[in-house]
């Protein structure tokens, strides 16, 4: 309920993320304006190596990143699906593997 975290703990986390999103996590990649690469929050603080790559490669790794975020949903959307399905006694009879239980 309510009281799981105690108020003090609660506004200790609020302050740590409002300092992290003031001062930290900003939309910028190495002093570039915000919004020339969405979502690079290094502000020169991580780098391996992505400085090296060429711009062709830049876009080939954003793409495949890109990718593999829409499968972990497609998964997980699939996983919420299946939840549902056993909630109303409905059994997903898949077509290869099978009825899961």
């Amino acid at each position: 309920g309510d009281s799981a975290i105690p108020q003090a703990g609660a506004l200790q986390i609020f302050a740590f993320v409002g300092f992290l999103e003031l001062f930290v996590m900003k939309d910028s990649a190495n002093g570039a304006e915000p919004g020339d690469f969405p979502g690079d929050f290094r502000n020169g603080a991580l780098d391996f190596g992505w400085d090296t790559f060429d711009e062709e490669t830049k876009l080939s790794k954003r793409a495949i990143e890109l990718n593999n975020g829409r499968a972990a949903m497609m998964g997980i959307l699939g996983l919420m699906v299946h939840e549902k399905l056993n909630e109303i006694d409905m059994v997903a009879d898949l077509p290869i593997i099978g009825a899961l239980q």
